[in-house]
């Protein structure tokens, strides 16, 4: 009950202190801004509840881009890291170069997908499959160099075979680490996709995101991003809870 009834209050208070504060036209004061802009968390519920169906509408978009680019980027994340292990060449050639694709901002690349694969929704997965690759594939990479050694070579001793070397004992050791860099990339997936909708798209929370802030629709912009919120925090917890479920020997 401390895990939950602690971060519970935490917010509750918060949120409470936000609603007097934007209720009062205190933090509309203190920002220098009117009150329309600085919405309190009942308008924001408000704008949830009486815009729920354009909500929903372009959540379902945003949704599908952030899990098809997320399974993506986890497949291919899951392929290098698990090629750059046995094949030093592999690693001493693209693991350096994967290091220095993460110093160009993901937004420089969003441009560009969109010029080459058009306004559809191939951008938007490329974006999310890139921002969710790196954390999983050198997780991946980091949790397959700290199997043990003695253990590969007592399983050679007893003429296991390099597939079942991978299976018994560097998946299983490697497993933890790929959850971890998985749940990264899913709490960043939301942003990716918001990136690649600001780019060019013609639905999505990004999209109505922009097009809410050109009108002063800042309650919708809120409510907008609680679901992007409400997402990645989904996302997070699913992961989790598969990790607890396989990954039972840690």
């Amino acid at each position: 009950m401390r895990r939950w009834l602690l971060p519970a209050s935490l917010l509750a208070a918060l949120v409470g202190a936000w609603q007097l504060a934007a209720s009062t036209g205190l933090l509309a004061d203190l920002l220098g801004l009117e009150s329309f802009l600085v919405p309190s968390p009942a308008e924001i519920a408000e704008s949830l509840w009486q815009s729920r169906e354009l909500l929903a509408e372009n959540a379902w978009t945003t949704l599908q881009e952030i899990v098809i680019g997320f399974l993506i980027g986890l497949a291919v994340g899951l392929a290098f890291g698990f090629l750059l292990r046995p094949f030093e060449v592999l690693r001493l050639t693209f693991y350096p170069l994967i290091l220095a694709s993460q110093a160009i901002p993901i937004i420089v690349f969003a441009p560009i997908l969109v010029v080459w694969f058009g306004y559809g929704i191939g951008p938007k997965l490329a974006v999310v499959a890139l921002v969710c690759f790196f954390p999983i594939a050198v997780a991946t990479a980091d949790g397959l160099r700290s199997v043990n050694p003695d253990a590969t070579k007592m399983l050679r001793t007893l003429d296991a075979s390099r597939g079942q070397i991978l299976w018994r004992l560097e998946a299983p050791t490697a497993l933890p680490f790929t959850f971890s860099g998985a749940k990264i990339g899913a709490t960043f997936a939301p942003i990716a996709a918001v990136f690649g909708e600001w780019v060019g798209a013609d639905s999505g929370l990004g999209h109505l995101i922009l097009q809410d802030n050109a009108q002063l629709a800042t309650s919708r912009v809120f409510a907008a991003a609680l679901i992007l919120s409400a997402i990645a925090i989904g996302l997070y917890g699913l992961l989790a809870l598969a990790e607890r479920r396989i990954v039972t020997w840690r």
